[in-house]
């Protein structure tokens, strides 16, 4: 984020685009940075000030209120990647500099308030683009292999980046603060206790962990709830990682790490809990990952699983628009809708007892997660890491918080039962 432009300066000469002035505005302007300030008309909440690279100043304004948002432009580049590559286009132009906020989370926010303005106009625009991201999605399917290498892109980028910015407990997920709890380690603990709880583990019950991340929970559920864990992973960097601590936790007779895929698990648990990974798996084995819970609960058993899902409104157009986060972040992933979840248990014989959302949690634990990054980068940058890939990184926190705040995304806890 720029630190040189004054955003509170008095608003001198802005002009407020009209039906009656967007002509004159954009005289002169790129093809598309006209097709860009002609579909800004149709915004329908909030407010938007753009400051142009000629330094004029516009202000797009909706109808009813929103999220209040600035964006200053450096150059036109911003305008033709956002039309023909959608969230993609607007995240690499940041990346490349071509454009700045004071508060890219708003900025974002309000683009996702007026999603049906947004799409209605841009669809169409960018059609060959779009294709090829759709493709270079499909290539990154979940099969075994894809799986570990999709999930290696993302979770090996080394265990000492992640725990400079993590909390404590190295738990990369959302924190539940609505339980009260006002700083990230108590709020993280909050989840896992708040989900434990629902999914009933009892003392001597043997858990299945799905994804088991760098061993949280599993250190959590070992230690507070004395059970046994089964966690399975498929990142060598995090097995590592959760081995060393269970060791140094003197919890090896009750917690076992295994690098393998959930579709090779063969055991009966009492208990099955997975944190934030069915996302990664990819919406042709959803079927697969639900019958797995059903093959691996004992009857009675029940089955905790925390879940980023995504309105149904907004499910197709996603579906079929691979976005930012797919493409640079989570290769292969997939966000589910409520009524995805419910049909694909329902299926299986297996009853949803529990659905529970805090959305807005996760979008403190995403602002939280930044301001930790922002603070410890002098310490990140010496691993390797350059600027380009440190703007990739905020626009990454920025775009899925602004998601939760706009609602267009939610987490969910929901506990499904084995009769």
């Amino acid at each position: 984020m720029t630190k040189t432009q004054d955003w509170n300066q008095p608003a001198r000469d802005v002009v407020t685009l009209t039906a009656e002035n967007v002509s004159r505005i954009v005289k002169g302007l790129p093809f598309k940075a006209k097709l860009a300030f002609r579909g800004l008309l149709r915004m329908q909440h909030g407010s938007l000030a753009v400051t142009l690279p000629d330094g004029r100043r516009v202000l797009v304004k909706g109808k009813t209120v929103g999220p209040n948002a600035a964006l200053t432009l450096r150059n036109w580049n911003l305008p033709g990647r956002a039309l023909t590559s959608g969230t993609i286009g607007v995240a690499e132009t940041y990346m490349d500099g071509d454009w700045d906020s004071p508060d890219i989370t708003a900025f974002l926010e309000f683009f996702l308030v007026n999603g049906e303005a947004v799409h209605s106009y841009s669809h169409g625009t960018g059609g060959v683009g779009r294709f090829v991201e759709r493709i270079r999605h499909w290539m990154n399917a979940n099969t075994k292999a894809g799986s570990r290498r999709n999930i290696s892109a993302h979770y090996d980028l080394g265990n000492d980046f992640y725990r400079q910015w993590l909390d404590p407990s190295m738990t990369y997920s959302s924190a539940l603060y609505s339980t009260g709890a006002n700083d990230l380690l108590s709020a993280q603990n909050a989840k896992y206790r708040t989900l434990a709880e629902a999914t009933g583990i009892k003392p001597g019950d043997h858990v299945l962990e799905i994804g088991c991340g760098w061993g949280g929970f599993a250190e959590f559920a070992a230690s507070q709830l004395n059970c046994r864990v089964t966690g399975l992973t498929i990142s060598r960097e995090q097995l590592t990682f959760a081995q060393e601590r269970i060791s140094k936790a003197g919890l090896g007779d009750k917690v076992d790490f295994r690098f393998q895929d959930y579709r090779d698990e063969t055991g009966v648990y009492d208990r099955i809990v997975s944190i934030e990974m069915f996302e990664a798996v990819g919406e042709k084995y959803w079927p697969a990952y639900f019958s797995k819970l059903k093959q691996c609960l004992k009857p009675g058993g029940k089955a905790g699983l925390q879940i980023i899902t995504i309105r149904p409104e907004a499910f197709e157009q996603y579906r079929s628009n691979p976005d930012f986060i797919q493409k640079y972040v989570f290769p292969g992933g997939m966000l589910p809708t409520r009524h995805h979840l419910a049909e694909l248990g329902k299926k299986m014989d297996l009853s949803l007892v529990r659905d529970f959302g805090f959305g807005l949690d996760y979008a403190r634990t995403l602002a939280e997660w930044r301001e930790r990054f922002w603070s410890v980068w002098h310490k990140i940058k010496p691993m390797g890491f350059d600027d380009r890939f440190k703007r990739l990184w905020e626009f990454y926190l920025f775009y899925c918080e602004a998601g939760f705040r706009a609602r267009n995304i939610d987490v969910r806890q929901v506990v499904f039962s084995r009769s």
